[in-house]
C-alpha cells in the first residue's frame, strides 16, 4: 500500500518525506485555506520536492471552467494530479483529461456504483471517503470491499482506490486489509502509526539494560 500525505503545509512534507515514507501529496481546498498560502506556489513546491503524484482540485463546478482549470493545473508540473469531483461534469472532465494522457483523481466518492463510473471515466485514482461516511452511521470501509470487489471483476480498469478521509490509524489497518492501493493520511495520523507503548517500554529497558553494561559500540 502507498501512502500519500494528506497536506497543504510544505513544512510537514519537508518533515516527512525524508522518512521515504511517501509516495505522493493530497490537498483539497479546505487545506489550502488554512495554508493561508497562494494555490499554485503550494503546488508547484511540493511537486519538486516528491517523486510522486501531487493532486490539486479544481473550483469550478461546470464541465467548461472546470476542463479549463484542470488543464491549467496540469501544465503546472508533470506530477499533478487533477482533482475532480464525482459530478457528471467532473466525469466528462475525467475523460477528457485521461485521454490527454493526464492523471486525475476523482474525489468524494460515497459509493462502488460512483467508483464504477470514476473508472469507466479513465480515472488515475478514486478517493472514497471512508470517514465521512462513518460520520453518518455507514461503516466507510465496507465501501473500499465493494470497489475492490468490482475492480477486480474487471481487469482493464487500472484506477487506484485511494481510501480517503483517514481519521486514525485503525483506518489505514482497515484500508490496507479492505485491499486499497493507497491511503491519503494526514500527518498527525501517519505519526501515530509509529508507537505503540509495548515498543516505547521494550526501548526503555534495553537503554536501561545497556546502560548497566558501561560497554560502546
Amino acid at each position: 500500500m502507498d501512502f500519500f500525505l494528506d497536506t497543504a503545509d510544505v513544512n510537514e512534507v519537508k518533515e516527512l518525506v525524508d522518512t521515504g515514507l511517501i509516495n505522493g501529496i493530497t490537498t483539497n481546498p479546505t487545506l489550502i485555506a488554512k495554508s493561508g498560502r497562494a494555490f499554485k506556489d503550494v503546488i508547484i513546491e511540493m511537486c519538486e520536492l516528491i517523486d510522486g503524484p501531487v493532486s490539486a482540485e479544481v473550483a469550478a463546478l461546470d464541465y467548461e471552467t472546470m476542463l479549463v482549470e484542470g488543464k491549467k493545473l496540469a501544465d503546472l508540473h508533470e506530477r499533478v494530479a487533477v482533482k475532480v469531483p464525482l459530478t457528471p461534469a467532473g466525469l466528462r472532465v475525467c475523460k477528457e483529461l485521461s485521454d490527454d494522457g493526464i492523471m486525475v483523481n476523482v474525489t468524494l466518492c460515497f459509493s462502488p456504483l460512483q467508483a464504477l463510473l470514476a473508472a469507466k471515466a479513465g480515472a488515475t485514482f478514486i478517493s472514497p471517503f471512508v470517514g465521512r461516511m462513518d460520520d453518518i452511521g455507514h461503516d466507510g470501509m465496507d465501501l473500499i470491499t465493494d470497489i475492490r470487489e468490482i475492480y477486480e471483476n474487471y481487469v482493464d480498469l487500472e484506477t487506484c482506490i485511494l481510501a480517503a478521509s483517514i481519521r486514525h490509524p485503525l483506518h489505514v489497518l482497515q484500508a490496507a486489509k479492505a485491499g486499497a492501493d493507497i491511503a491519503t493520511i494526514p500527518p498527525k495520523v501517519l505519526h501515530q502509526l509509529y508507537h505503540h507503548p509495548m515498543t516505547d517500554r521494550g526501548i526503555d529497558a534495553f537503554v536501561k539494560d545497556w546502560a548497566s553494561t558501561g560497554q560502546t559500540i
